[in-house]
């Protein structure tokens, strides 16, 4: 049996017609490439790190809001309906000249700055800084700042954390500059900058933005868990789930809206907080808990595709992605008898970007993730040791 045959033969057992058939094989493309992968042992630090750290150090000693407002051009901007159109922000955040006289450059207002922490979190592919709100008022602010240009578009109560990536950081741009002018006086730094643009790894950046709040919307009592463990496991999970999205851009080229990006992310968010894999938390938390109902301000609907599956097939999905997290925890308890190390984290990542959705959820769901694992195994032994 071909693949295609095998992945239209599983989505035809979910109940979808030929046109949600297509709508979905579309969809569950899986675009994860592990030719990018080349090395494991000691992923190489990226450059924009540096510069981060003393980010992280200025934090420690005046806080993070202080630390960051200087050099973040949108901590130095309101969050204000149409700002990101005036000429003003247009010059700070698009050519990097200074705000210092700029009347509509009034500051980022948070309700609680002195509750912003900002570290750098070691993951499998190397430390990515983190920046966690005091509350969630100050984490949609955040997002709206430095993912929606200041603009105050509505963040869904249902996200808690985003990756902020290819951030322009001028400061870095700046910090360039004077040491380019400090080894060539007589230079043309306009020619050099024409230059750099074409070298984005010196002057874009990538963090994690985390709020503070239930993960997905969820309260604790939904989980027969106590308030306060909630939001320590919460941040736990929201914290592991990025780290996630961020190993996957850098190691397959890849971090996409997708629910199959979600299941991996939330899997080893879930593993890292609660020492298992609860498919039934995963459940509730993309809004199936009540399956086959499906609870609107749900996850799943946040990653329905562009253009959004069609009803129909927006419901095959809920069905596939149930049966998919329950093979997961099928095969987490039977892989849970074995100690988890690094390395095994490793082959468990790596086999699960090998996977499509139809394959995790088909009845050969926890067969094919067994194997995939016992293959991806052998390959990250065979990078380590060359």
């Amino acid at each position: 049996m071909s693949y295609l045959q095998f992945w239209t033969e599983t989505l035809g057992a979910y109940g979808a017609s030929e046109s949600e058939t297509l709508e979905l094989l579309t969809y569950n493309q899986n675009i994860f490439d592990p030719s990018l992968l080349t090395h494991l042992d000691e992923p190489q630090p990226e450059l924009y790190l540096a510069t981060w750290a003393e980010y992280v150090q200025a934090a420690a000693n005046i806080g993070a809001d202080a630390a960051l407002k200087p050099h973040l051009v949108q901590f130095q901007f309101p969050i204000l309906a149409g700002i990101s159109t005036t000429p003003e922000y247009r010059a700070a955040t698009r050519k990097g000249e200074s705000t210092a006289a700029m009347a509509t450059a009034v500051g980022l207002t948070l309700l609680e700055p002195e509750r912003l922490q900002l570290d750098l979190h070691p993951t499998l592919a190397g430390e990515i800084p983190v920046l966690v709100a005091g509350n969630r008022a100050d984490f949609v602010s955040l997002v709206q700042a430095l993912t929606r240009r200041n603009e105050p578009e509505p963040i869904p109560d249902s996200m808690g954390a985003c990756i902020v990536s290819g951030y322009n950081n001028w400061h870095r741009v700046r910090q360039y500059q004077q040491q380019w002018l400090e080894q060539n006086a007589q230079g043309d730094w306009a020619v050099e900058f024409q230059e750099l643009i074409k070298r984005p790894e010196l002057y874009r950046d990538r963090f994690i933005l985390l709020s503070r709040g239930a993960y997905s919307n969820v309260a604790a009592s939904e989980l027969g868990l106590g308030a306060e463990e909630w939001i320590e496991l919460s941040g736990k999970i929201r914290r592991e789930h990025e780290s996630t999205h961020y190993i996957t851009r850098r190691w397959f080229g890849s971090m996409r809206n997708n629910i199959l990006d979600e299941i991996i992310a939330d899997y080893r968010g879930i593993v890292a907080a609660n020492g298992e894999y609860r498919a039934d938390w995963f459940l509730r938390f993309v809004g199936l808990e009540a399956f086959p109902n499906y609870r609107a301000g749900g996850r799943l609907e946040n990653y329905r595709g562009e253009p959004p599956l069609s009803p129909g097939a927006f419901i095959v999905l809920q069905r596939l992605v149930k049966a998919a997290a329950e093979n997961l925890e099928r095969f987490d308890r039977k892989f849970g008898q074995s100690a988890r190390t690094r390395e095994s984290e490793i082959a468990i990542l790596i086999a699960l970007t090998t996977l499509r959705l139809e394959e995790l959820a088909s009845e050969r769901g926890v067969e094919l993730i067994e194997t995939a694992t016992i293959a991806s195994d052998s390959r990250s032994n065979s990078l380590d040791n060359p």
